[in-house]
């Protein structure tokens, strides 16, 4: 495919703010029973009946959370909704509608934030949730995404952190560490790009490393699981700022210790092989990683049974008494105090 040195670039300044905002949402299609009034009010009206409200809001800073280098703005756009829907899905509820709030600058034309907004409108789609409002506004440099998720559940289905008791199993969904190392090798080939602009990446050996980092998925199907299985976790939160990180957060409001086995942490195996490559211990990785939006969760040890041959779910440890402390228990069964050195974008 030879590329369109001279793309369409329409400034944003032509449309004004109304006509952009018109724009950008003609495409978002309402389906939730529980939106009675989306876009084109002075505020959205929603009904959730008899139900709970869960409500979660993430903002995104260029520079801060993402790399236009190498994140295409149509990627940016779904994982900027997933990983809020993640929060969601973390309070064991069903994601039902976001907003969408942006700054940006003069430097991008129409044309990206429609691709931006491709993204959005996929995720939303993806993910059943109505779009229901939001903002634009002019930014000095950068793009800047503020998004709001809403969900739903019955009052005796949600989940806090703070339930987990002193000998429930220490349960994570999935894989870990990979979206990590996917953001390891992007920002080596941004460094042989930089060096030299003509060589072309080949990141065939690192396809689902890459996936994981620039397009995640939100577990929606974590809820149904737990349905099916007759499985109410004690506590859960979600992955996003590194497995350590996620554990201290459970013990702390939950008043218990834990103890986290090496030996049982979930890896695949592009990621083993790439952190060879990269000279990186694969259980650093897996533990302070971040990005993986996998659920952590605890559950009584009666439910063993229920969830120990299920292919969705690695049991990683269990919970102790506070007074234990929070350790990690290595390959070689010596117990490491564990430490969060997950991110932290205020010091980032």
């Amino acid at each position: 495919m030879i590329e369109d040195k001279n793309p369409q670039r329409t400034s944003i300044a032509q449309l004004g703010e109304f006509g952009l905002i018109d724009h950008l949402t003609k495409n978002f299609e309402i389906n939730q029973a529980s939106t009675i009034k989306g876009i084109g009010d002075d505020a959205a009206v929603l009904d959730f009946k008899d139900k709970k409200v869960v409500v979660s809001t993430d903002l995104l800073i260029e520079g801060v959370h993402f790399d236009l280098a190498y994140m295409p703005l149509k990627h940016l756009g779904y994982k900027a909704v997933t990983t809020n829907i993640s929060d969601i899905c973390a309070m064991n509820a069903k994601a039902t509608q976001i907003t969408v709030s942006i700054a940006v600058s003069n430097r991008f034309p129409l044309e990206a934030l429609d691709e931006l907004f491709a993204g959005i409108n996929h995720a939303a789609k993806e993910y059943n949730v109505d779009v229901i409002g939001g903002d634009t506004t002019s930014s000095q440099k950068g793009l800047i995404i503020s998004i709001t998720a809403i969900g739903e559940a019955d009052e005796n289905e949600i989940v806090y952190r703070n339930g987990a008791k002193q000998t429930d199993l220490l349960v994570v969904t999935g894989d870990i560490g990979a979206a990590y190392m996917g953001l390891q090798v992007l920002e080596r080939e941004k460094q042989v790009f930089q060096v030299n602009p003509n060589s072309q990446p080949d990141l065939d050996a690192y396809t689902y490393l890459i996936e994981r980092q620039l397009k995640p998925e939100a577990r929606k199907d974590v809820r149904t699981l737990f349905h099916a299985l007759e499985i109410k976790p004690t506590s859960m939160i979600d992955i996003s700022d590194g497995l350590s990180s996620e554990i201290m957060h459970l013990c702390k409001q939950s008043n218990v210790g834990c103890n986290l086995y090496e030996d049982k942490l979930p890896l695949d195996p592009q990621l083993i092989s790439v952190c060879e490559e990269f000279d990186i211990d694969s259980t650093t990785v897996a533990i302070n990683g971040g990005e993986d939006y996998e659920l952590l969760f605890t559950i009584a040890m009666d439910d063993f049974e229920k969830i120990k041959a299920n292919p969705n779910f690695s049991i990683i440890g269990h919970m102790t008494q506070e007074s234990e402390g929070i350790h990690l228990v290595t390959r070689a069964n010596t117990k490491i105090p564990l430490k969060a050195r997950g991110w932290d974008s205020i010091t980032e």
